[in-house]
């Protein structure tokens, strides 16, 4: 199933019925009167969290919604049925954004909430209704309300406990891999992650949920690369986990680059990556001998004033205890 995090769409409410001007006419019934009914109401638009959905694909080849319309009124007081409400399902953690004016209008973060986009019309009224002592034959009835229109966005913005930072490469999904069950794709070339993925980590009566996100280069944020557009989903989490390949001629400088590229979201999304806890990992350990390792972590520690772990993803080196300082970052720690 392909992963997609946003969507633009056309979502329209049912327009009200229209009221009906009828006279009852029958043998032997010399002033019947009036008898025109009311028009249905138009159906609703809802929006609802289902817990089942982990994307926005749903949405990707259908851009327009439309509620039913109500019914017209009719004689012998018969009332217009009412349109049919329209419930559109998203999975948690999705934002909903006016498209005109990019002001969030929801964000809806806990499984199972319902709320309303957009009401549907009301009823028209019928003749029937306007009748009074003084107006026995009444000719006036009324149009249904309106149908409402929005053009809305829905953006995704995964519901993951620690996000996985890093250059392409930096052994992210090696070490989602090695510490859950999930399976992203694992390859010797750059940007092999081209879409999130999550992994749920378990320790004892605790669990934590990892996303693994496509790699940053250094000028992600004008669009190099795959962009920086994938940093929307560590805005909701706890904690980062930042990788770095041990094993290339300047390891600071692959850290600097990333710091670099969150500063440059903060500032124009208005977000705090930067201050997140953060747990550094140095990767491919298993590369080099134990010593040129050591050696490197603590040229690495210098340059970035950072207290780095040694990580060989394959071999489970330093991997459970890096997913226990996160699990304490998360949900505090039992020290």
């Amino acid at each position: 199933m392909k992963f997609l995090d946003d969507v633009v769409l056309t979502i329209r409410s049912g327009a009200g019925g229209a009221g009906s001007v009828s006279f009852r006419r029958e043998k032997f019934v010399e002033y019947g009167g009036p008898d025109g009914g009311n028009g249905g109401k138009g159906g609703c638009v809802w929006l609802e969290v289902d817990a089942s959905l982990n994307t926005l694909v749903d949405y990707r080849f259908r851009p327009v919604f439309k509620a039913s319309t109500g019914g017209h009124g009719m004689g012998r007081n018969r009332t217009g049925a009412e349109g049919k409400d329209l419930t559109l399902k998203v999975p948690p953690g999705t934002e909903i954004i006016d498209a005109e004016t990019d002001q969030v209008l929801y964000d809806l973060v806990e499984i199972g909430t319902r709320v309303k986009l957009l009401p549907g019309g009301r009823g028209g009224r019928g003749n029937a209704s306007y009748k009074t002592s003084t107006n026995q034959a009444p000719r006036q009835f009324t149009p249904g309300g309106e149908a409402q229109e929005l053009q809305v966005r829905f953006r995704l913005k995964i519901l993951a406990d620690v996000g996985l930072l890093g250059l392409p490469n930096a052994g992210k999904s090696s070490f989602v891999r090695a510490v859950s069950r999930a399976k992203p794709k694992v390859a010797d070339y750059p940007f092999t992650t081209l879409h999130p993925a999550l992994g749920l980590v378990r320790s004892g009566n605790k669990e934590m949920l990892l996303a693994d996100l496509p790699g940053l280069i250094a000028g992600a944020a004008e669009g190099t690369g795959l962009g920086h557009k994938f940093l929307m989903h560590v805005s909701r989490c706890k904690a980062v986990l930042h990788l770095v390949d041990i094993s290339q001629p300047e390891p600071a400088n692959a850290y600097k680059t990333i710091r670099a590229e969150l500063k440059k979201y903060d500032k124009t999304y208005g977000t705090q990556l930067c201050k997140l806890p953060e747990v550094v990992g140095l990767t491919k350990a298993d590369l080099l001998n134990a010593d040129a390792a050591e050696s490197a972590r603590k040229a690495f520690t210098k340059a970035t004033k950072t207290k780095p772990l040694l990580l060989a993803a394959p071999l489970k080196l330093g991997t459970e205890e890096v997913a226990a300082q996160l699990m304490d970052l998360v949900h505090g720690s039992t020290a």
